[in-house]
């Protein structure tokens, strides 16, 4: 087969993809995590159950995907974030009030029976892996350059920094979520 003719076809099923997971997310925005059917999904999204079934077998894989690709995007974002110019100090800031903002806003997001659903499941303890070691890495660049305290290990500062910033959830403004960026890296700043 041709190239080409296979570019296409990988193109569409990206496509189609997308719009499965879309559409599912908005249908349970909207009616709630156990109302959604696969007969909806097909149908919102315009496609055939068989060729639905072809992608997912069920309604939790596709929120699963779903989530996948969110906290994916969060992963980049933040990566982006970390790698822009800037001393240790700047950058560790960067991504913490990116996290923060990510936290903050997607909070509204899911009612509590969806985020425990899609919480259990094993990307998302990887997520938090891969966000762990990105701030462990930023602290140690810190601890580095002088500007963060050195007697606290990393390991304990980046688990400190994520709890700590957990809170940003609950915060009602992104005014509020600024501030507690600053009280946390008050707590990382090198003592006088």
């Amino acid at each position: 087969m041709p190239k080409l003719w296979n570019d296409t076809v990988e193109a569409h099923r990206r496509e189609v993809r997308v719009a499965i997971l879309d559409t599912t997310a908005e249908l349970v925005a909207h009616h709630g995590l156990l109302s959604v059917t696969m007969s909806q999904i097909a149908e919102e999204t315009g496609i055939g159950r068989a060729t639905l079934y072809k992608y997912f077998p069920d309604v939790e894989a596709i929120l699963f995907a779903w989530h996948e690709r969110q906290i994916a995007g969060h992963l980049e974002y933040l990566a982006e974030i970390r790698d822009q110019v800037g001393d240790p100090g700047e950058r560790l800031q960067a991504v913490l009030e990116a996290y923060a903002m990510i936290s903050h806003e997607s909070h509204g997001h899911h009612d509590a029976e969806l985020a425990a659903f899609l919480h259990r499941d094993q990307h998302v303890a990887v997520a938090e892996q891969r966000l762990h070691h990105m701030i462990r890495n930023l602290l140690e660049e810190g601890v580095d350059a002088g500007v963060l305290r050195k007697e606290v290990p990393p390991d304990e500062l980046a688990s400190y920094c994520l709890h700590a910033l957990a809170a940003a959830r609950g915060v009602s403004s992104r005014a509020a979520v600024r501030r507690l960026v600053g009280v946390t890296l008050a707590g990382l700043r090198c003592p006088p």
